[in-house]
């Protein structure tokens, strides 16, 4: 080889070398970001996340997708996105129901499919007080009507839920505990939506579902609030007493928060912890809570990751309490 194929050669090589470098520290994100939602449309993270995720591609410059995994009360989406790369491109929309995944396989014991510790948390967006809610064809006008007919007619009334051990599963059977052992039948559905839907349709009777979700069939004249979960009264329906103002010590929230797959690159959890930051404090994203009744409950990763840790205590106590159910 003459020297002058020699520096050739060297510099092709030098020069994929230094290509490859360069694509393999390529500024995040380079590409579209999806956020899978464990819930089927119509629930609160799907209201909460697609405008969250419209906000957030200004502030990123690249499309965020939502891509609906839903199943098994939130289990499937939670397991795609634990197992996926851990690299930011795949995020999670999930909520309450998220932290009770282990103990609920310890409670049959079985193998944990997915734990807290498979995720990073990166924001709560939302707590929404939950709101007992039972359909037009009903009879009831308050709680102790509705209660006291409960009493005397033992699995007669049948309530809906998101899923078996799941985010809205967990406020009826508080109620049931805190109402002296409530006796009703459990229609477990694949998530928010579909457990509207079958209250609408008198399939249930009665449900527990979030402010958000369930504020338009309020107006509408389609469901009847009895009681909130929350800690105070919600701004959206000022007239609905708390269960602790009724003399029920229980309160609720369902919460909606994006998570990262553990594993992935603090830089890119700081980026988009910001991200997000960003976008759930401007006017738009603001909005649209509004619009729906919502108020921001905003905790930055940190916060998060603290909070759940004592949030994961309370929900391992329901689980346990609950027992188990198929």
């Amino acid at each position: 080889m003459d020297r002058r194929s020699f520096v050739i050669g060297t510099s092709t090589c030098a020069a994929a070398f230094a290509s490859g470098a360069a694509f393999a520290q390529e500024t995040y994100p380079s590409h579209p970001v999806t956020i899978v939602n464990a819930f089927p449309p119509g629930g609160v993270n799907d209201i909460v996340t697609r405008p969250l995720a419209s906000v957030l591609e200004g502030i990123l410059k690249q499309p965020v997708v939502i891509e609906t995994k839903a199943g098994a009360a939130g289990q499937v989406g939670a397991q795609v996105v634990a197992s996926a790369k851990p690299d930011g491109y795949t995020l999670l929309s999930h909520n309450t129901g998220i932290t009770g995944y282990a103990e609920v396989d310890k409670l049959f014991d079985r193998p944990a499919k997915a734990t807290r510790a498979d995720f990073i948390p990166l924001a709560r967006l939302i707590a929404d007080p939950c709101v007992v809610l039972v359909n037009d064809q009903q009879p009831y006008k308050t709680l102790k009507e509705f209660v006291d007919d409960v009493s005397k007619r033992p699995d007669a009334i049948i309530y809906s839920s998101g899923g078996l051990y799941g985010a809205t599963h967990f406020p009826m059977a508080l109620l049931e505990q805190a109402a002296g052992g409530l006796k009703m039948r459990h229609l477990p559905t694949n998530g928010g939506g579909p457990a509207i839907t079958a209250i609408l349709g008198n399939n249930a009777q009665v449900t527990a579902q979030s402010v958000s979700a369930s504020l338009p069939h309020i107006k509408a004249g389609k469901l009847r609030p009895l009681a909130s979960f929350g800690g105070e009264r919600s701004k959206a329906l000022p007239d609905v007493p708390t269960l602790k103002e009724l003399g029920y010590n229980v309160e609720y929230y369902l919460w909606v928060g994006i998570f990262a797959p553990k594993g992935t690159p603090t830089e890119i959890v700081t980026l988009l912890n910001s991200s997000i930051n960003k976008a759930v404090h401007s006017d738009t994203f603001r909005g649209v809570l509004a619009n729906v009744g919502q108020d921001l409950a905003y905790l930055d990763s940190a916060q998060f990751a603290k909070f759940w840790e004592e949030e994961g205590k309370r929900i391992d106590a329901v689980v346990k309490a609950i027992g188990k159910q198929s």
